[in-house]
């Protein structure tokens, strides 16, 4: 059910850090609800590209989001010490000092699938997986309307990694999210997400992964990296 306005416009997006142009003319609508994957090689702008979104840094072009939408952003990992003496509840009410209740920490917890009794442990006592997911609760104590996830599974393991995508789908669905996020693996790009943006520094392709990732995109974008044409075509024979 889309909306004749996007969410999200952005229009003739041109992106420097110092002399080097990072993001280069980028044009790209995201509907309301959408779950939107950004893909590409290492170094091609997709986190760049997140913090223009974010207002983060200076920037050319048009950024344009419906207005009054809530954004929550979840990075790649705590950016936190872990020896900081801060207890999971103590983390969260930073988030929300003003309006904090025990009933919003519960409720946080138990939406990313994490017990609660886990209030009382130490950010540092906990597994990565668990951080992670704290970081989505964070996130989500802001009720926002879209989540801009920054490759939300980099340092977990294969089972943890599924699990935070689960999650993410199951979030998606109950709040009616808007979801962009940076991946590298191409099996959650098909599982879970829409539509699909191949950024290097250009827009490559944008659409359907089912359609726009061909293998001469894929050549495009990654300029011969043959681990994706295995990925690409275990996917097309299926």
């Amino acid at each position: 059910m889309g909306h004749s306005e996007p969410i999200l416009k952005v229009s003739n997006l041109n992106v420097s850090l110092g002399s080097q142009k990072v993001v280069e003319d980028l044009d790209l609508e995201v509907e309301e609800g959408k779950a939107v994957a950004v893909i590409g090689p290492n170094g091609a702008g997709k986190t760049t590209l997140f913090r223009a979104l974010l207002g983060m840094i200076p920037y050319q072009g048009i950024v344009q989001w419906r207005p009054k939408v809530r954004i929550g952003y979840v990075p790649q990992r705590m950016e936190i010490e872990t020896d900081v003496p801060l207890t999971v509840r103590e983390f969260l009410q930073l988030r929300q000092t003003k309006n904090f209740t025990e009933e919003k920490a519960r409720e946080a917890l138990k939406s990313v699938l994490l017990e609660e009794k886990l209030l009382d442990s130490g950010l540092g006592e906990i597994s990565v997986g668990q951080r992670q997911r704290i970081l989505i609760a964070w996130a989500l104590l802001g009720k926002p309307e879209v989540l801009l996830f920054d490759e939300p599974t980099a340092d977990i393991d294969i089972s943890g990694q599924e699990s935070i995508y689960q999650l993410v789908h199951h979030l998606q669905d109950r709040f009616h999210l808007t979801i962009i996020l940076i991946s590298h693996d191409l099996n959650v790009v098909y599982r879970y997400a829409e539509q699909v943006l191949c950024l290097n520094h250009r827009k490559i392709c944008f659409g359907p992964p089912q359609e726009v990732l061909s293998p001469e995109q894929m050549q495009k974008l990654y300029g011969g990296h043959h681990t994706f044409f295995h990925h690409l075509e275990s996917h097309q024979h299926h």
